[in-house]
């Protein structure tokens, strides 16, 4: 994690106090389960909880004894036995680290997963108020980066407002996937560890017991996971390089807030840079990059292995704090953009009315022409506006064999710019509901 692109909260999901906590709860509750089928006694279950509950863990301790260790787990469960004394000899009954440590990642995945939604939920917000504001503000549609037909503004958020509605609908999925516990013991056979211990521990950390777990929960869940965090990301991405493209020079539709004493360039004081969603494109490249080594963890050896815990320990503090820093941001961008309807109308003029074309088609294979000869006369037209700047509907009045077919007042009809926006308030039915 770095700090530069980490953001409090879900970083301390990752912190080291953060994770034996939760180590702890596991073993408690655990301890509390076997003490209710008579496998160690209430009293020594009691004392684990008691000392451990209010103990503050020394992290810098338990480092001590795992350099001798060399041993994650064991090193906590040595350190823990300290602070509870005798009775510690009743923790960890027929487990093994993988039922902690597996657990315990899957719980700090959900509590990920949940910050995550929330954002997902923030950038939700402010691309409906913005696309409602926005709803009918004409701007030119542009395929392949070059001018096609109308939109409006509104239509172009209340895309990415869709999309997002996907995003959180597989973040949800994502969460309820991960959110499963094993305490299976050795090779996941329960031989020395009641299947009910499992249900319990799984019951008091919100999961789900693991249907099986060979020891270790099946990896095809994290990379599911972390694929899903890398479909959120490019999202993210698209919607920022819709929004670099706009503020463009040549184009300034749209841009980046850019506050009082905010320098753009160390070079050149005019200078407005398009510097936080160009930091998302980069952000959302490295959430993609973590999905790769989360598929790569599916294939352990046999019951298991250790070649996914190094990525793991890397890619969830990382991928889940990227994308959460990245989504708050780009909900200040959108909440903040500056919008231009006037240099959408400037630039929406640019061609001379070239975004009529199809219309015009159209109206000519409807008054007999084939398609053939329609596109033909048509695109001879556009072409004299679109390389010597001529008025397309001047143009189109003034080509008898297009006038032959369509009535220069039908032609000037077909202008109009309202046509393109009639079914605006279905599409936003559809994304919004009804308001």
């Amino acid at each position: 994690m770095i700090p530069r692109y980490s953001r409090p909260e879900m970083a301390s999901i990752w912190d080291a106090e953060t994770r034996f906590r939760i180590w702890f709860e596991i073993e408690a509750h655990a301890a509390s389960a076997m003490a209710e089928l008579g496998v160690i006694p209430h009293l020594a279950a009691k004392k684990i909880w008691d000392k451990g509950r209010h103990a503050q863990f020394d992290v810098a301790r338990i480092d001590e004894i795992e350099r001798e260790t060399k041993h994650d787990v064991i090193a906590f469960l040595t350190h823990l036995a300290e602070i509870v004394g005798p009775e510690a000899r009743f923790v960890h009954q027929g487990m093994t680290s993988s039922d902690v440590l597996d657990t315990c990642l899957n719980v700090q995945l959900k509590r990920a997963a949940d910050l995550l939604i929330a954002d997902v939920d923030a950038l939700l917000a402010a691309l409906k108020r913005r696309a409602l504001e926005h709803k009918t503000t004409p701007t030119i549609g542009r395929s392949h980066g070059i001018h096609a037909e109308p939109v409006t503004f509104g239509l172009k958020l209340a895309f990415a407002h869709a999309e997002f509605q996907r995003a959180r609908e597989r973040l949800v999925a994502a969460r309820e996937e991960i959110s499963t516990c094993a305490l299976s013991g050795a090779v996941g056979t329960f031989a020395n560890i009641d299947p009910r211990i499992e249900v319990y521990v799984a019951d008091k950390m919100g999961l789900k017991p693991e249907p099986v777990s060979t020891q270790v929960i099946p990896r095809d869940r994290h990379a599911m996971y972390f694929a899903t965090l890398g479909v959120v990301a490019s999202s993210m991405e698209r919607l920022a390089i819709e929004i670099r493209h706009l503020q463009r020079t040549e184009v300034l539709e749209a841009e980046e807030y850019f506050s009082a004493g905010q320098k753009g360039s160390s070079a050149m004081p005019h200078k407005r840079n398009p510097v936080l969603t160009e930091n998302l494109t980069g952000l959302a490249r490295m959430v993609r990059a973590y999905s790769i080594p989360a598929m790569e963890n599916v294939a352990l050896w046999h019951e298991r292995d250790i070649s996914h815990s190094s990525v793991e320990r890397m890619i969830g503090p990382d991928a889940t704090v990227t994308l959460d820093f990245a989504l708050a941001r780009l909900t200040g961008v959108i909440d903040k953009l500056v919008v231009y309807p006037e240099n959408m109308q400037k630039n929406l003029d640019k061609l001379g009315g070239l975004h009529n074309s199809q219309r015009v088609l159209l109206a000519l294979t409807q008054a007999g022409a084939s398609r053939e000869d329609a596109y033909r006369l048509v695109q001879r037209n556009a072409m004299k506006t679109w390389l010597e700047g001529k008025d397309f509907l001047a143009e189109l009045k003034a080509d008898k064999d297009v006038t032959d077919k369509v009535k220069p007042a039908e032609l000037e009809a077909m202008f109009d710019l309202g046509y393109h926006f009639k079914h605006v308030d279905t599409i936003f039915e559809r994304v919004f509901g009804k308001s």
